[in-house]
């Protein structure tokens, strides 16, 4: 059996949750394989909004299994708070939920190195959720980061105070205040104690042998390709790789087992945080598109920037993460416009077209040429088959295919699990 891989193609925010929920009555195990609490997962479904920041979306579905992976940062307090929220729903968490030894533990002085940073960048900022999501992952790569596993030996104590005397020295270079420490600290242990009734794995075992055994497992990313270390709009990405190839890395699985990788992406694009945009709205119809499409972020609450589809950022992705089935996603939230706007390519500097996302372009503005088509400029609210969309909706799915090269499989048009509509 092979591992399908669910990811986001644009800057986060694409609507990775729901999919997730959508698919998991096809699966026996959903698996994330990279970020932390800087994510946001949104589900709606019996009229219920939920948010999941670190447990894999699949986790309202019964009888499935849900697994951290080892390429994850774990926050032990959000966890905590993110478990004791699905008491509400009866969820057994203690049947259904797995987290690797090998993932790595955000403590309280990583959040504070995440401020004392930022706010050392000034105007340059790379708007960081301050999750501590960053110097987690630096801790990782230099090697002295904690992981879950260490949470079990008997100097967990001991290593914790080794790594925290070294985050002072840095706190202390850049003059940052650290009076609220203790009382994070205090809210830190209590969750570690909490965390150490779940159920640790060595996930890339239990992985592998649920392929080997037949299971269905679908690993879920969270960001963006937009947002990938090394492929994304660097330096304003996220600190790991959203790919495709980030699944291996992150669950200890084997290029050759994997299967189907769908590719998410909004019928427009959005952005939180600071970055190159090149169809970036500063218009009425930006605001209006995010009103309409309720563009806040689900970890930050801040506005997201909004623009046009961008074809030339999305080919990109599609091409470096394998792609092989599109989903689209708030087809809806254009229903308000008689015009819509596709990106096709870009104006240089110099005159020039370019339809790729060379090293370049992300160090100069650019000029998005577009292609103008007709809306649909009605309510699809009762849409339930493809068949059903107005001919509007149905011609831009079929301009995106081909200029994609890649079906799409699904096409969302509204929050609930229910407005989805298979093709």
């Amino acid at each position: 059996m092979k591992m399908d891989i669910l990811l986001g193609l644009q800057w986060g925010d694409e609507g990775k949750g729901k999919v997730v929920d959508v698919l998991a009555p096809k699966y026996d195990v959903v698996a994330r394989f990279q970020g932390g609490p800087n994510a946001g997962h949104t589900l709606e479904f019996d009229g219920i909004k939920h948010v999941l920041h670190q447990i894999p979306s699949g986790i309202f579905r019964q009888k499935l299994i849900n697994i951290i992976g080892n390429g994850v940062v774990l926050d032990p307090v959000v966890l905590k708070k993110e478990i004791e929220g699905l008491d509400k729903f009866n969820i057994v968490f203690q049947e259904n939920l797995f987290v690797s030894k090998k993932a790595t533990i955000i403590i309280p002085t990583h959040k504070l190195l995440d401020a004392a940073y930022e706010k050392s960048k000034g105007d340059k900022k790379i708007g960081s959720t301050l999750k501590g999501i960053g110097p987690t992952y630096q801790d990782k790569i230099g090697r002295v980061a904690l992981r879950v596993g260490d949470i079990l030996s008997g100097d967990f104590r001991a290593k914790y105070d080794a790594l925290v005397a070294k985050h002072k020295t840095t706190l202390s270079f850049y003059d940052f205040d650290i009076s609220q420490l203790p009382e994070l600290e205090t809210t830190f242990f209590d969750a570690i104690e909490f965390f150490k009734k779940l159920n640790l794995i060595d996930s890339e075992y239990v992985v592998n042998e649920f392929l080997s055994s037949g299971k269905k497992v679908l690993a879920e990313g969270a960001q963006g390709s937009l947002l990938d270390v090394d492929f994304g709009s660097y330096p304003f990405v996220t600190s790991s790789s959203t790919m495709a190839a980030g699944a291996c890395t992150g669950l200890g699985v084997a290029p050759s087992r994997i299967g189907e990788v769908y590719g998410i992406f909004k019928a427009y694009c959005t952005r939180v945080g600071s970055g190159p945009f090149p169809t970036e709205l500063f218009d009425a119809d930006g605001e209006a598109m995010r009103k309409e499409g309720n563009e806040f972020g689900s970890t930050t609450g801040r506005p997201r920037r909004c623009g046009w589809i961008d074809l030339p950022a999305l080919r990109y992705s599609i091409m470096i993460n394998g792609v092989t089935q599109l989903f689209m996603m708030k087809g809806d939230v254009l229903n308000i416009f008689e015009e819509i706007k596709i990106c096709t390519h870009y104006e240089l500097a110099d005159g020039t077209r370019a339809d790729k996302l060379t090293y370049e372009l992300n160090e100069q503005d650019v000029t998005p040429i577009y292609t103008t088509v007709k809306g649909w400029y009605t309510s699809l609210a009762n849409a339930t088959t493809f068949e059903e969309f107005p001919k509007e909706l149905k011609d831009y799915v079929f301009f995106l295919e081909a200029e994609l090269g890649v079906p799409i499989k699904m096409v969302s048009v509204g929050p609930d699990r229910k407005q989805t509509i298979l093709r």
